[in-house]
């Protein structure tokens, strides 16, 4: 892996985030759902309204991983209201990790979590959790050798398709 920066987002970062944003959830699950499902999604989640949103909730956190002016990946975190399930009391949720897919099987998403966990300890959270599609056994075997074991599910919708996350705890 080599060297990089995090640098925590703005509203000034959000049209930079909404195309990396589009760019990797297309590229991990464009193939495993249908083109109107993934559109309704990416519409309704990654619009500039939503994205605005999100960066100006205080409960909320992104952090682009960056080499120089190359955004490898990205973070999400929440805290409190901004979490989208109440799993576990003084929890941080990483509701989404994306990594670039010429970055992916570098040690990145290893580095997300470690950022994840090092903002959870700031915060004196004594958790962190995340949800992963049922059907993505790369992700989630990658989740369990980071110490995370599944808790439970729920839904997640890719627009109207009804689609069902693992929700994994780690206590830190």
């Amino acid at each position: 892996m080599e060297k990089f920066e995090w640098k925590q987002c703005t509203i000034a970062d959000l049209s930079v985030l909404r195309s990396i944003s589009i760019e990797t959830f297309t590229d991990t699950f464009a193939e495993q759902n249908t083109k109107e499902a993934l559109e309704d999604y990416l519409t309704q989640s990654y619009n500039e309204e939503q994205l605005a949103k999100e960066l100006k909730n205080p409960e909320s956190f992104f952090y682009f991983m960056q080499q120089g002016e190359e955004i490898l990946g990205y973070l999400k975190l929440n805290v409190g209201k901004a979490q989208s399930e109440d799993i576990q009391k003084n929890s941080l949720e990483v509701e989404r990790i994306y990594i670039r897919s010429k970055h992916k099987r570098k040690g990145y998403g290893t580095a997300g979590l470690k950022k994840a966990e090092t903002v959870a300890k700031e915060m004196h959270k004594s958790s962190l959790w995340l949800g992963v599609w049922e059907f993505n056994a790369k992700a989630r075997a990658f989740y369990e050798t980071q110490g995370f074991k599944e808790v439970g599910a729920h839904s997640f919708f890719m627009g109207e398709e009804e689609q069902t996350d693992l929700i994994l705890l780690k206590m830190l």
